[in-house]
Parts: structure tokens; sequence; C-alpha cells
């Protein structure tokens, strides 16, 4: 059988193949109000339509924890119960069609309160749903981004506490999978990395300090997620900076702690928390950092960055440099890419009778 088909068990899930969907923002839920932060139709259609297409594991996009931890005053939250109940709609499908509901849990520190791309995504303020940003460091992400709020080490340990109640309600929404994001230049990615984090105290400096917060983040996950349930971790493998930031040796040593600490999976991508950067993209530019971690350590990792065509996710998996691949951008264009793949690669995945009957 084709390697991107085989199965994945992770704890007492078991995930049917290796298409996986990564997170993508849809910044299409309502600003305020009591429907802040709620899935509504978009979300279910936009969901449904990859798990009807096959997809082995669907994780929903970064969630925030809390208002303020919002990419964007549109991003969907888990910070009351409101939440929970139009998520439970989503889950509930995803599960019909044997798809394996998981959910990222974020906080954007101080890239948050930004319009939608489509719109420029500029800073936005209070006129227009906005609110002030909050780092460990008071540094500004680049020159339109708003100077950040450094976070006292109650607030540091209120928004662990935030992590670990979202946690609890992604649990009650019906997701299966936790994946906590700690990449692309948000809040935990800001802690870790020297570029974003100039502090002196007990979460800043050197690199046990810079990881503490992540750390106690995944703690505080874990201690209220079932132990039967896999816990993943997303992280930006480098800043893509010759010198003061995050890099691939810190990762590997990272993806160390974060197993001791009961993380299942690494989600390796890369960048997003230095402006400007050069970054050297192209077909599967990313993969090598996720093989990385898996030669050097016994964690398991998923691949992503530009994969689009199924012999080439299936040769990442078959050459061992990763155990599953994330579909961005080819799963918007195409929510049947699994099935389509299968097809290519002799590969058994699960069609819905509505259409298998007629195919």
């Amino acid at each position: 059988m084709s390697a991107l088909f085989q199965p994945l068990t992770l704890r007492d899930v078991t995930i049917p193949n290796r298409v996986w969907m990564p997170p993508m923002c849809q910044y299409s839920a309502e600003p305020e109000g009591p429907s802040a932060g709620v899935p509504g139709e978009w979300h279910f259609a936009h969901y449904a339509a990859r798990a009807v297409g096959g997809t082995g594991l669907i994780i929903v996009e970064a969630t925030g924890v809390s208002p303020e931890g919002r990419i964007s005053p549109r991003d969907l939250g888990l910070w009351n119960d409101t939440q929970v109940e139009a998520f439970r709609r989503i889950t509930r499908f995803l599960r019909d069609q044997g798809t394996v509901p998981a959910v990222q849990l974020a906080h954007a520190g101080r890239k948050a309160s930004t319009d939608r791309p489509w719109k420029g995504g500029a800073p936005v303020g209070p006129d227009a749903h906005g609110w002030q940003p909050v780092a460990p460091s008071a540094l500004a992400f680049d020159a339109r981004h708003p100077v950040p709020t450094e976070l006292t080490t109650d607030r540091i340990r209120e928004i662990v506490g935030q992590f670990a109640d979202a946690a609890r309600r992604a649990l009650a929404a019906g997701f299966e999978i936790v994946e906590i994001h700690g990449a692309h230049g948000y809040l935990i990615h800001e802690f870790l990395s020297p570029h974003s984090n100039h502090r002196t105290d007990a979460y800043g400096g050197s690199y046990e300090n810079r990881t503490r917060f992540a750390l106690e983040v995944v703690d505080a996950v874990r201690e209220v997620w079932p132990d039967d349930k896999p816990l993943f971790f997303r992280v930006s493998a480098t800043d893509w900076l010759d010198e003061g930031g995050w890099t691939p040796d810190d990762t590997v040593r990272f993806a160390r702690d974060l197993q001791a600490h009961g993380v299942d999976l690494l989600d390796v991508s890369t960048g997003g928390n230095a402006s400007r950067v050069r970054i050297p993209t192209g077909p599967g530019y990313q993969v090598p950092f996720a093989a990385r971690v898996k030669a050097e350590t016994t964690l398991p990792v998923a691949a992503v960055g530009l994969i689009t065509d199924a012999e080439q996710a299936e040769k990442i998996l078959a050459n061992g440099e990763a155990d599953a691949v994330l579909l961005g951008r080819e799963l918007l264009r195409s929510p049947s890419w699994a099935q389509a793949a299968a097809r290519e690669l002799d590969g058994e995945v699960r069609m819905p009778d509505q259409y298998g009957w007629n195919m």
C-alpha cells in the first residue's frame, strides 16, 4: 500500500491516512458581540468539503485562547461555551466522514489585532474592533505594527491558564487532537527567539528561559488534555536570520524537550518572526527541517511547505523524511486532493456513498 495512505496511530487516536490539512485562517467570524469567535456557515462548508474529499486529519485554523489572542478580530476562538457548541457541529460532521478533527490553539502576541489579509492586513485599533497587542518584550514586529505591551509574569501565568481553559473547551467541542501554535512569529515563538525576546528575567536570555513559557503551556494543556489523545506542537524551525534568531539546532533540542513534556508530534514550519528576511521558497522547501528532526530525535513529525502532487508527497514519506504531510494551498484549490492522490498511487481512501456508487 502507498505510504501516503497508511494509517497512523498516536496514543489511542488512529488517523486513516497521512494527507493532512494544516491550520489556515479564514478570517470569517464576527468581530465582537455574542457571535465573536464563533464558527459559522462558511467554516462548516470549508472544513466539511475537505473531509468529504478524504483528508485524514483536519487541523482547524488558529483559534484564539482569548479575544486578545486572535490574529484579527475575525478569527475563531475557544474562550466561551457559545463557541464550543458551534464547533460541535463541525467536529461531528468530520468524524462522520472518517476524518480526525483537530484544532490549533493560539495567541498572536505582538502580531495580533490586524485586518484581514485581503484588506491589507494592517494593524487595526479600537475603531475597527482592535486592541493593544502584548509580547515578551516591547519590540514591534515591523515599522507598521505598534509597540506591544511587555507582559508581566502575572499576565504570562494568566495566558498559560487560558491555553489550558481552551484545551478543556476543545475537548468539549469534540476535537480529538489539540495543536499548540508555537510558530510564525506569534506569542510562543516570540518567547522562543532571541530576536523578539529581550527579557532579563526567568523568561528571557538563556535557551532554558526562552523555552520556559512554551513548556509551561504544554504542561498546562497536557494536564487537562486526556492521556489517550495526542498533543501536537507547531514550530518555526528557523527565523531565517544569519544570527540572533531561533535556529534549526534549537529546534532539534526543543523537539526532545517537547517530547519529554508529552507532545506527540512536531508540525514543522519556518519563519514569520522577523520581517524582511529572504526565504528561499520552492517545492518542499521546508521538508529538510522536518527531516532533520525526524533523523535526530524519536518524535514523529509532519512536513509542510509547497507540497502539491501525490508523487512528491509519497516520496517524502517513503524516504522517511516525515510521518505525514500537510497540504495547505493545494487543499484550498482541490478539496478532494486525497481521493485523486489515492487513484494515482493505488491507495485506499474513504469515498462517501453518495459519491462512490457513481464513480
